[in-house]
């Protein structure tokens, strides 16, 4: 019948061997070149509308052995030897894992903030020299870290900087940088290489902070060192609805507070990848209400309150596992470090007074500690 369909006819639809071959080779050297080609990085925010971090080399990377060979044979065999060894990656140091966090946040809010700015930047400040800079781009690149800005002072100290870098916190192995810093009015602490290793959670940033000469001034403390603990409790309960005065981490909270309102805003309080802590010696029921009714007149919000009453640190932080602990108290910074957290030291108020000689000694012995 003329209407009959003649499936005898070729169909010429299929693709010849040599045809898949090709399509083949084509799609392997695709996928080749999409192995070995940059990433796209993400656009950096302007200075004014982001969170600036700014962290030392030392602090970004463990530089130990780098540090003994500057503090030994000096400055032209450091130089020398970091140019030497610029193909060979840097180890992470005690900030790597909070800079991770940091930049799993950004990713976060991007999907839910694609045009927004108010991102987390961080800034490699450092006094290295110049030359120095291709190992350090190179470690960068390969771990991955999305760090585009870099301050290289040649030797000179970069706190100068900070101010026109906006900086929102400051991460450094040099206590007495970070003291520079604290005294601009810009929050800093010295960082330590944590004593133990330690897995922290990579989908959510942890920041602990201590109360008094951290978050809120040392006005209490003073109070406890001069006249004792029941003087301190006495003048808690008089002045309990008045707010403390601020300390040095206090805009730092402020920030990580901004950046979890727009998840919030997103209905996504529940899934907000930072969490806060504080992690106090005070005692809950003599002296954590005026504490509390603080950080409320701040229009503030911590996520997890914990009143120790003098008890340890350590063994608290070790269940946070938090990304960073800031304390002011060197004993409580050691004591978290064993455990395997962490910590930095801010050094402010009447405390370091204290402990000030001993952290000299300290320096003399290791200079590595700073």
């Amino acid at each position: 019948m003329s209407g009959a369909k003649d499936n005898s006819s070729p169909d010429t639809t299929q693709a010849s061997p040599e045809e898949t071959e090709g399509q083949h080779d084509t799609n392997a050297a695709k996928a080749f070149y999409d192995s070995i080609a940059p990433k796209k990085k993400p656009k950096m925010p302007k200075p004014q509308n982001a969170i600036t971090i700014a962290v030392s080399s030392r602090v970004l990377f463990n530089m130990v052995q780098e540090r003994k060979m500057y503090e030994e044979e000096g400055v032209e065999k450091y130089v020398l030897y970091q140019q030497e060894h610029e193909e060979e990656p840097l180890k992470p140091g005690p900030a790597f894992p909070f800079v991770k966090a940091l930049e799993e946040v950004n990713k976060h809010l991007r999907l839910l903030y694609p045009d927004s700015e108010e991102l987390f930047d961080i800034v490699l400040m450092t006094n290295n020299h110049a030359q120095v800079g291709v190992r350090l781009i190179n470690s960068i690149n390969h771990y991955g870290l999305n760090i585009e800005r870099f301050c290289m002072t040649g030797g000179k100290s970069p706190i100068g900087y900070l101010k026109a870098y906006l900086t929102n916190l400051y991460l450094s192995k040099d206590s007495e940088k970070v003291q520079e810093a604290i005294a601009e009015g810009i929050a800093a602490a010295t960082m330590f290489v944590c004593k133990k290793d330690v897995v922290l959670p990579e989908e959510e940033l942890r920041v602990a902070f201590d109360g008094d000469a951290v978050l809120f001034s040392d006005e209490s403390e003073q109070i406890v060192k001069e006249k004792g603990l029941d003087s301190f409790f006495e003048h808690e309960k008089v002045f309990e609805n008045k707010p403390l005065a601020q300390g040095p981490l206090k805009g730092f909270l402020e920030a990580l507070g901004k950046l979890q309102r727009k998840f919030y805003a997103k209905d996504a309080r529940l899934v907000c990848p930072i969490r806060t802590y504080l992690v106090t010696a005070r005692s809950a029921a003599s002296s954590g209400a005026r504490v509390l009714k603080t950080l409320r007149a701040w229009g503030l919000e911590i996520d997890e309150a914990l009143f120790l009453a003098g008890a340890p640190k350590g063994p608290i932080l070790d269940k946070i596992r938090p990304h960073l602990f800031f304390d002011d108290q060197m004993f409580h910074v050691e004591g978290a470090q064993e455990l395997g957290t962490i910590a930095a030291h801010v050094p402010y108020g009447i405390g370091q007074k204290y402990h000030k000689s001993t952290l000299k000694e300290e320096a003399k012995k290791d200079p590595e500690k700073n």
